[in-house]
Order: C-alpha cells, then sequence, then structure tokens
C-alpha cells in the first residue's frame, strides 16, 4: 500500500461512515448477530458499539494496519472480544463451517474480486449460519448509473472502491441465499454514492 492508501485513506473512510451518519443502519444490520462472528474489513471497529450481547466473540478480515489501530479503543470498551484473524476475504485462514454468522458492512465495494470473498464466506459459515449485510452499489436509474461509472476512475483513486458494484447479482451468483435485501438511496448522500443494499443471506 502507498502512504494515502495506508494512512489517509483509512481516515477518510472513518469520518465518511462516523457513527451521526451510519450508526442507524449498522443498528439494524448487526442486529440478531450471535455465536462466533467473522467480520468481513472490520476497518476502525465502527460496528462494535452496535454488536448485540448474543455475540461470543468477532474474528476480523482487516487489509489496513492503520484502521486497526484507529479501531483500538472501540474494541477495547467493547466486552465482545475481537481478534485480528487476517487480511483477505477472498481467501480466509478458516476452515469450512467455522462461524455461526458474518458481517459486511460497506467493503464489498473496495474487494478486486467480490465474488470470491462471498464464497469464501459461504465456505466459512456453518449451514445455516447467516451474513448480515449493507453496502453501496448499482443504482436501478439510468442517469445515476452514468454518473456511477463516470465517477468510478476517482472514487477509486480517493476512496478505494467502485460506485457500481451490482451487489444483488453477486449475491444471487454466490453460494449464499438472500433471505431479506432492501434497497434504498441513503438519506443525504449523493446519489452516485448513496444506493443501498441492506439484508442477509444464509449459507
Amino acid at each position: 500500500m502507498g502512504a494515502y492508501s495506508e494512512h489517509l485513506r483509512p481516515r477518510l473512510h472513518t469520518f465518511a461512515l462516523k457513527e451521526k451518519l451510519t450508526g442507524e443502519v449498522r443498528g439494524r444490520v448487526c442486529a440478531g448477530l450471535s455465536g462466533d462472528v467473522l467480520e468481513i474489513g472490520i476497518g476502525s471497529a465502527l460496528n462494535q458499539p452496535h454488536l448485540p450481547p448474543a455475540v461470543a466473540g468477532v474474528w476480523a478480515v482487516e487489509p489496513s494496519a492503520t484502521a486497526i489501530r484507529l479501531g483500538a479503543e472501540r474494541r477495547a470498551a467493547s466486552a465482545i472480544p475481537v481478534v485480528i484473524a487476517g487480511d483477505d476475504a477472498q481467501s480466509l485462514p478458516f476452515p469450512d463451517d467455522r462461524f455461526d454468522a458474518a458481517l459486511c458492512t460497506w467493503v464489498l465495494c473496495g474487494i478486486p474480486d467480490p465474488g470470491r470473498a462471498l464464497a469464501e464466506i459461504a465456505r466459512v459459515l456453518r449451514p445455516g449460519g447467516t451474513l448480515h449485510f449493507v453496502e453501496h452499489g448499482l443504482a436501478p436509474d439510468p442517469r445515476t448509473v452514468t454518473w456511477q461509472r463516470r465517477g468510478n476512475r476517482i472514487n477509486r483513486a480517493i476512496a478505494g472502491c467502485v460506485l457500481d458494484n451490482d451487489v444483488a447479482s453477486l449475491l444471487d451468483a454466490s453460494p449464499l441465499t438472500v433471505t431479506r435485501m432492501s434497497t434504498f438511496y441513503e438519506k443525504g448522500a449523493p446519489k452516485p454514492a448513496g444506493y443501498m443494499y441492506e439484508g442477509s443471506a444464509v449459507a
């Protein structure tokens, strides 16, 4: 990683996805998690305050050492232990059927091969285990899609992710089965970056 990607981008993510803006969504997405939970892209641990007491522990995958440092205080303040266990969601260092649940919030857009990451999540979830997710991605209206595709290059350079990730198609093509999904434009967000997919999928 370059200096910007390693040191500045994690701070940008923490600011852009801060509690004031995303806390309500995080609360909904984390609700119902229990047992051993895999978290893809834990970042600076912004989900940690929203984890329910039924979560026994979190095994986190995160490529940014700076993001992990930024989240140290949140992890320390939580009663739920966190193990930083890997740095690549496309190749998880866990055996099959290891986890009761998985959590993925605004992460798939920045993974080079999100389909491979979803296949890995399905592999390490026990049968019946559930992925809880919220992701931004491909909008339903052509005008917004045009702006998403125009903005991909600069957004990839600044935020490290694409704007037009087809989340629904990625999930449909994965070994997971979507059990609930709602889509909406996030209030106050620019439309090209603000179309959300929120829900759950079962292994």
